[in-house]
């Protein structure tokens, strides 16, 4: 039994959960799972097969469940269940709390009704991928899941291209090829990327390279949870009169999207800027 239960002060408390080794868990965590008046998860299932591996008995307690579509009541109820004095703890389906799953709704009707929020910090995708991914680490940009969608996910990384970090993306395994793809075209074939898989579990992985090799690379979609790190743009001072004197030069023995395409990776450019001045020069502005 690693785990010690004590009474715990009224309020909510947020507990970071394993991504993947059921180790990794804190001993404060087990704790907070085993002390806490009432339990909500984002995955009932989950977070009930974690405290039967840490041997945290449920007693009389159940596992409330808390997710994107649940109804508003349920966050009425959990704040009324502190005001009268229960010690509340939410736990993910894995890692951090807040990052990208439904708690943030909760702790914001805590919050707004005055009431105490604190976290047994634990494991985080974030965090984790960064420390191995071989990219920047002194700052970062969480973006989450992009669009699923291919227009919506060309534009979002478009607005991303000269954040001065490393990005830091979740996707979905069947859509990670084609993500890739997209980020290359908006943001740099060149630019260097990592994609983490499998984070802390038996099949971990991680594989860098440039944005192009990457999305070549998983053309067949992978298994598993999938974090993906994108290095910052580089900075360089790019005349825009060289861009347009090196695309009409290109435009006399090439098509307008080879033209930008060729210029992009000279310049280290986002390809789709570049080929909206190609159309611009272009007489007639196909390809």
């Amino acid at each position: 039994m690693n785990f010690r239960k004590t009474v715990l002060p009224p309020g909510l408390i947020f507990v970071g959960v394993p991504i993947g080794a059921a180790r990794d868990i804190t001993l404060r965590a087990l704790d907070v799972l085993a002390s806490a008046n009432v339990l909500v998860a984002e995955d009932t299932r989950s977070l009930r097969k974690l405290m039967e591996i840490h041997a945290i008995p449920l007693e009389r307690r159940r596992i409330l469940s808390l997710h994107d579509h649940s109804s508003p009541g349920i966050v009425a109820q959990l704040v009324d269940k502190v005001r009268e004095g229960a010690s509340v703890t939410y736990a993910s389906e894995a890692g951090m709390p807040l990052i990208a799953d439904p708690g943030f709704e909760l702790a914001r009707a805590m919050r707004d009704a005055d009431l105490p929020v604190t976290a047994a910090p634990g494991p985080s995708a974030v965090l984790t991928a960064l420390a191995i991914g071989g990219l920047p680490t002194d700052a970062f940009h969480f973006v989450g899941f992009l669009p699923q969608t291919k227009g919506a996910r060309q534009k979002a990384l478009g607005a991303l291209s000269g954040i001065q970090a490393t990005l830091i993306f979740y996707e979905s395994p069947k859509r990670l090829g084609a993500m890739l793809a997209d980020a290359a075209d908006a943001l740099g074939a060149d630019r260097q990327a990592a994609v983490c898989r499998e984070l802390t579990k038996k099949f971990e992985e991680t594989r860098r390279g440039s944005l192009s090799d990457l999305a070549a690379a998983y053309e067949k979609p992978p298994k598993g949870e999938i974090v993906v790190l994108i290095d910052r743009a580089r900075s360089q001072i790019v005349q825009q009169s060289d861009v347009e004197e090196a695309l009409s030069q290109a435009l006399q023995t090439m098509r307008t999207r080879d033209a930008a395409q060729h210029v992009a990776e000279r310049f280290g450019l986002a390809r789709r800027d570049v080929y909206q001045t190609a159309l611009r020069l272009s007489k007639d502005g196909t390809d």
